[in-house]
């Protein structure tokens, strides 16, 4: 996802027992609500139609593909009062009542035909290694990522004297596909080429477990935009990300 902080407030999710209908169509056309009920099932929370991610793990919630009232007062309900939360789609069919704070332009981009390998330079992060992995992102700020953001799939770092100067992982897994996410590299070592590497080495991990890899940027980042199109992506679709706060209650970041 691209460079937007979004956070969402703790809270335990509702959990009804009837399931959220799947998203028709492409899995990408709405990625969060295909992970979410597909192979990221295991981490939902649900209200009605709406589901979301523990709000240390992602600040992305899924929404309908068309969301009603119904939708709308739902994800009020899941979230609480004055949450600020991360949706992708229209700001037009934000109610009049929630607060929209930012919307951002970006574009998706499919890896069908990247070119992936190894490295052996790079390591696999795991719990141990989410403090540093936090410190880099605060310093790159590639978009958000979380304390337990490195849950969602295999993530692998570069370390230069021992300290973490370059990361990529897994994020979004939607059926048949991966997102790629957090690629960043501390600005010491940029030029070197070490999120190419990187990106290439997740990617490689992906094709091996049958996934397709893609990813999402700010339209604005035309520089690794790019670089993801020398190594074989390709943009899929252009979508709008947007920040919203949930009506009333105290406003909470």
């Amino acid at each position: 996802m691209p460079q937007q902080p979004v956070l969402t407030p703790d809270g335990a999710p509702h959990v009804l027992a009837h399931p959220a209908p799947a998203p028709a169509g492409h899995p990408l056309d709405n990625p969060v609500r295909s992970a979410l009920l597909g192979p990221h099932a295991h981490f939902a929370g649900r209200r009605g139609d709406v589901l979301r991610y523990p709000a240390d793990v992602s600040p992305f919630v899924a929404l309908p593909d068309r969301p009603d009232e119904r939708a709308w007062r739902d994800l009020a309900a899941l979230l609480g009062p004055g949450a600020t939360v991360g949706a992708v789609g229209s700001p037009a069919d934000v109610p009049a009542d929630w607060e929209l704070l930012h919307e951002l332009p970006g574009v998706q981009l499919v890896g069908d035909s990247v070119r992936t390998g190894p490295d052996a330079e790079a390591v696999r992060l795991g719990p141990a290694d989410v403090p540093e992995m936090l410190a880099l992102v605060e310093r790159a700020r590639p978009g958000p990522f979380l304390p337990r953001t490195v849950e969602l799939g295999r993530y692998l770092g570069i370390r230069r004297d021992g300290v973490l100067v370059a990361m990529a992982g897994e994020r979004l897994r939607p059926p048949g596909w991966t997102e790629l996410s957090a690629v960043c590299t501390a600005e010491s070592h940029r030029g070197q080429g070490l999120a190419t590497r990187l990106v290439r080495a997740v990617a490689a991990g992906v094709r091996e477990r049958g996934d397709t890899p893609f990813l999402h940027t700010s339209a604005a980042n035309t520089t690794a935009i790019r670089l993801y199109e020398e190594l074989g992506f390709r943009l899929r679709r252009r979508v709008t990300f947007l920040t919203l706060r949930v009506p009333g209650g105290e406003h909470t970041a």
